[in-house]
């Protein structure tokens, strides 16, 4: 089987046997991982560019690796250090990049939209590891892949994706994945940081009470607070949301019940979650962590080897 795509520049643009299609190869790659040599030569003589015109820590180190365990060569793009912060324009950084013959890029930056650009313009295939407000379709992947791990199933799970939801590009890609693969939603958080829109365009159920939420659920995926992207106070203080809308310890056992805690990281710790919850005994935050290096390996080998 190979993927119907060319890119990943979205869940949007998966269908439901891709989605499979990934989750099951980076079953067999997670497998590989626990083995005393952990690389293998999938992608030898592939060039992968990384191509980070925003921040990141953990997507870009989990990318890396992954390319180094399929055995890819890679070449680091940083904004601050290359021309592009000397005015030069997207598609001239990339059409450079592209006559050093690479075969890939993995790309996140802040306009929504950049890879699909991209992807429009130039014959490498383009990863998106991030997009604006958009999609962060890789962290779905591995959120989905990480839920299916413990529960062994997607279909009627029950997820609530709490906190800013107007900000977050893995809300949007991880509702985009779940609900193809038969689960529930429920988004949650303050009315200022829920789009109005988000009922009637992706059909989720809208909760403002936190531990409704959590009574409901069987897995809490809680969002970090995006205040580099808020131009203007969505809400009083930190405090104030933490009180109204952070998880604790003392939360979770009013519940009665056990649920799953994630967070795509990194954690504003004592703001949408305490470190008892994220490092307690629910949270499988590092498990992410993990499986978020199988997922991108199998994503980079399904592009890499799909027939054009």
């Amino acid at each position: 089987m190979r993927l119907s795509t060319k890119h990943l520049l979205g869940i949007k643009h998966l269908n439901k046997e891709d989605i499979q299609l990934i989750l099951s190869t980076a079953s067999n790659f997670k497998d590989v991982l626990q083995r005393p040599v952990k690389k293998v030569p999938s992608l030898r003589d592939v060039t992968i560019v990384n191509l980070f015109y925003e921040n990141s820590t953990r997507t870009r180190m989990s990318f890396e690796l992954a390319e180094r365990r399929l055995s890819a060569d890679t070449l680091n793009f940083t904004l601050s250090s290359s021309s592009a912060a000397k005015g030069e324009t997207l598609l001239d950084t990339v059409n450079n990049i592209l006559s050093m013959k690479v075969d890939m890029v993995v790309m996140r930056h802040s306009a929504s939209g950049a890879p699909h650009f991209l992807a429009k313009h130039i014959p490498a295939a383009i990863v998106n590891a991030g997009d604006g407000i958009n999609e962060h379709p890789t962290q779905a992947l591995l959120d989905a892949f990480s839920m299916q791990e413990r529960f062994g199933k997607l279909e009627g799970l029950k997820v609530a994706i709490i906190g800013d939801i107007m900000h977050s590009r893995v809300a949007l890609s991880d509702i985009y994945l779940l609900k193809k693969m038969g689960a529930e939603i429920v988004v949650a958080g303050p009315p200022t940081l829920i789009p109005k829109y988000i009922t009637e365009a992706l059909n989720v159920r809208v909760e403002y009470s936190v531990k409704k939420a959590l009574q409901w659920c069987d897995v809490a995926n809680v969002l970090r607070i995006q205040l580099e992207r808020q131009n203007q106070p969505l809400f009083s203080s930190l405090r104030e949301y933490s009180l109204a809308y952070g998880i604790n310890r003392k939360l979770l056992e009013s519940l009665g019940k056990e649920i799953m805690i994630m967070h795509p990281g990194p954690i504003n710790r004592g703001v949408e979650l305490d470190s008892d919850v994220a490092d307690g005994p629910f949270s499988i935050i590092l498990n992410q962590v993990e499986n978020g290096v199988a997922v991108r390996m199998a994503v980079l080998y399904l592009l890499a080897n799909r027939e054009n």
